[in-house]
Order: C-alpha cells, then sequence, then structure tokens
C-alpha cells in the first residue's frame, strides 16, 4: 500500500444490515445499483395515462384509445429498481420512456424556487455513487391500498410525483405531502403491464 492511498476506518454493520464507512464521525451508506427493470404504464386515481411530451416540455395524464396504446409513444416506462440499504425508504427507481428510437429518463430540478419534473435525452445509468435526481422511491399508496403507489422524491423528504390540473391537462408535478398520514389521491398511481412487441 503506498502513501498516496486513502485509508478506511473501522467498519460498522448497521441494524439495517447496511455496511457503514466511518470517516470523520459521519456514515456513509453505499450507492444505487440496478437490480433489474420492470415494463408498465402509469395511470393515475381517473385511469389516465402518463404520457411524455418532450417535444412540448411536458407529461400529463390523458385519456388514451387503445390505438394510441399500441403504439406506445411516450407511455411505456422502464422502472429501473435498484438495490437498497435501506429499505424503510421504500424501493428505489428512475423511470425512463421511449419516444421515437430515443430513450428519455425523469429527473426533478429547481427552477424559480420550484421543483419541477422533467424528461431529459439519456440513459439511465446502472450504478448511481450517492445522492440522485433521478431516484424516487416506491411506495405502498396505503396500507388498505397495496396495489396503488405512491413515489417519493430521494432528495425532499414528503415530496411527491402527483398530478396538477391546468386547464385540461392534468401535468405531473412533484407535490408536498401534506401531515405524515395523509392521503392525497393526486399522488395516487397505479402500474399496469403492457406487451411488448
Amino acid at each position: 500500500m503506498s502513501a498516496d492511498e486513502i485509508l478506511v476506518r473501522a467498519a460498522k454493520l448497521g441494524k439495517n444490515l447496511c455496511l457503514y464507512f466511518i470517516d470523520d464521525d459521519e456514515l456513509e451508506c453505499d450507492a444505487f445499483c440496478k437490480e433489474k427493470a420492470l415494463h408498465r404504464v402509469l395511470r393515475n386515481v381517473n385511469s389516465q395515462l402518463l404520457v411524455v411530451r418532450p417535444d412540448l416540455n411536458l407529461a400529463a395524464f390523458e385519456d388514451v384509445t387503445d390505438q394510441e396504446m399500441q403504439s406506445g409513444q411516450g407511455m411505456h416506462f422502464t422502472i429501473h429498481c435498484y438495490k437498497t440499504t435501506t429499505p424503510a425508504a421504500g424501493l428505489p427507481v428512475a423511470f425512463s420512456v421511449q419516444i421515437e428510437g430515443r430513450s428519455y429518463y425523469m429527473c426533478c430540478e429547481k427552477e424559480r424556487g420550484e421543483m419541477i419534473v422533467r424528461f431529459k435525452e439519456g440513459e439511465v445509468p446502472k450504478d448511481i455513487p450517492g445522492e440522485s435526481n433521478i431516484i424516487f422511491f416506491k411506495k405502498t399508496f396505503t396500507s388498505s391500498c397495496s396495489r396503488a403507489f405512491k413515489f417519493e422524491y430521494s432528495l425532499e423528504e414528503g415530496m411527491f410525483l402527483a398530478f396538477k390540473e391546468e386547464g385540461c391537462l392534468r401535468k405531473l408535478i412533484l407535490k408536498k405531502l401534506s401531515g405524515k398520514d395523509g392521503v392525497d389521491e393526486t399522488m395516487k398511481i397505479n402500474l399496469s403491464e403492457f406487451s411488448q412487441n
């Protein structure tokens, strides 16, 4: 071992079986590592499908015809599931969608003091070395509704994917959940399988 290498002090196995390395009295957890991918459509409480339109910089829940559903343009999502060492937070996931042969991933960015959901062209990374603006924690919507989910933004506790009505649109947004045990139907998302041709 050379003098230029970094020495790591003792390791600690946490109560959640997460391996921590102790450095300057701070505990650091390991990174996200992609485990599997699911192919789904995302539906809101009104059974509308989430459709991404990057040319308009828009993602909204819409009524979709069977023919539009078959084309899948902007609505057939890949949900990338990552291994986690903190299962209590929920399953870490990232979203991507194919549109006209191009891949787009979902992320969140701050714009004029507000968190905005965006879809950017590119691939979802296999490994994420730390915090990331593309990770959401998948959680059961309620204990009595285990087939529906809510997705909490990993960088802001209590902020969830939801929809907001703007005219005739139900635009995808990040929304703060009021109260720890609050239920907000705009955050309820059902995942349905689709057949890939």
